[in-house]
């Protein structure tokens, strides 16, 4: 018998398995709590071995011609003046096929990858789990109670179902003190795929860009803060406390604070990450930013989660009864390596005094003119790219074949 999954998050985990796990004959259905896809978001990069698992789906094509272009970025004053330019390729520290997209445009061609053999759940959401010998007996917000053969949480750094099956998001939150809101904004700049950075003041930097084929443009407002209460479904709240934090900041901080306020898209979160003792508990497993997210300060979220749905769709391909575990020893020093990157990053997105923030621009302005460019910027890229290709993928196909696992 065809095993029936259930997977909660229509983002980019989920579709990714849903694809895979379609292809190893498995029938897929993905909840999502939203009432249709998520579209918009702001820019990820896909790097190294994710590369490669999407080329190995036929999508990489797609995924390069949606692209975000970049084609380069600037850091700026007060007063607008560039103080040092980066061309994209180097300021994102991209090689090869590695790739920026939207987040929106990767659901968007993985929804639609899958929608024509995966079965989708909008607006809906999982309520309970009922874990039993057999499977799983799940109760909805809406839908009526089903039974799977394993469930899934693939819905984000706020997972409802780790926090059904393995316990409260304090337990396996590992915070670093600072924040980051990303909202769409006019293209007041007439940014033409480029970047604008600004150090407002120690601890706050504000980025603004403006993608491919987008009129509008992305705000990013990031600033450093001990943990502060506030309600996660109080978006207005939510927008108060960024309006707050940069209040009275020069630049062009006070319009972009007010076209935050008009958005729609709002997106507000701590920066953290997941770090789990276990990634299964029975026939509950979770997969991507819902088990290891790796933080905006890696850069690596999305390729994980790729690489992620790659692995489990596989590993239950090849061996359901051990699937999980297989999974979890191949994910693991991955998940390791890529959560590493976070911190060190992080000190030069958000630099914490002026005289920091003055040394990183001045290097980077000196960089083409310093002795041995080439051999500082492999320096300087060099833990992302190991990190980006420290997994070997398999080739399940060849050790399983695309045929159903028997019950």
């Amino acid at each position: 018998m065809t095993k029936n999954i259930l997977i909660s998050g229509a983002s980019v985990a989920g579709p990714a398995l849903a694809w895979w796990l379609h292809r190893h004959g498995f029938h897929a259905t993905v909840v999502e709590r939203a009432p249709s896809l998520r579209e918009g978001g702001y820019k990820v990069d896909i790097r190294g071995v994710a590369v490669d698992v999407v080329r190995r789906m036929g999508l990489l094509a797609e995924v390069h011609a949606a692209s975000t272009d970049m084609r380069g970025a600037a850091f700026v004053d007060k007063r607008g003046k560039e103080l040092a330019t980066l061309d994209a390729d180097t300021f994102g520290f991209r090689h090869g096929d590695d790739t920026e997209i939207l987040r929106g445009d990767l659901a968007r061609i993985l929804y639609d990858a899958t929608r024509g053999d995966t079965e989708y759940l909008f607006g809906d959401w999982i309520t309970g789990l009922d874990q039993r010998p057999d499977g799983v007996e799940v109760t909805f917000a809406h839908a009526a109670p089903r039974h799977f053969d394993l469930v899934v949480g693939a819905d984000g750094l706020h997972s409802g179902v780790r926090a059904l099956a393995f316990g409260p998001e304090e337990d396996y939150l590992r915070r670093f003190d600072a924040y980051i809101s990303i909202a769409t904004v006019p293209n007041s700049f007439q940014l033409d795929r480029w970047e604008l950075l600004h150090s407002a003041a120690p601890g706050k930097m504000v980025n603004v860009y403006s993608t491919a084929r987008s009129a509008d443009a992305k705000a990013a407002f990031w600033f450093t803060a001990p943990p502060m209460p506030y309600d996660r479904r109080d978006v207005e709240g939510q927008k108060a406390i960024v309006a707050d934090r940069f209040a009275d900041l020069g630049w062009q901080i006070p319009a972009l604070l007010e076209a935050m306020r008009e958005a729609d898209d709002f997106y507000f979160d701590p920066v953290c990450q997941i770090v789990m003792d276990s990634l299964s508990t029975g026939r509950v497993v979770l997969l991507g930013d819902a088990g290891y997210c790796a933080s905006p300060a890696s850069g690596q979220g999305t390729s994980l989660a790729l690489v992620g749905a790659y692995v489990l769709a596989g590993e239950l391909a090849a061996d359901f009864s051990e699937a999980l575990t297989r999974y979890e020893s191949s994910m693991r020093p991955f998940i390791e390596k890529n959560q590493a990157l976070a911190k060190t990053a992080l000190r030069g997105i958000i630099p914490q005094s002026r005289a920091f923030a003055w040394f990183n621009t001045r290097m980077i302005r000196l960089m083409p003119y310093l002795p041995g460019r080439n051999r500082v910027l492999e320096q300087m890229s060099r833990p992302i790219r190991e990190a980006a290709n420290a997994l070997e993928l398999q080739d399940y196909a060849a050790s399983a074949g695309d045929r159903a696992p028997s019950s």
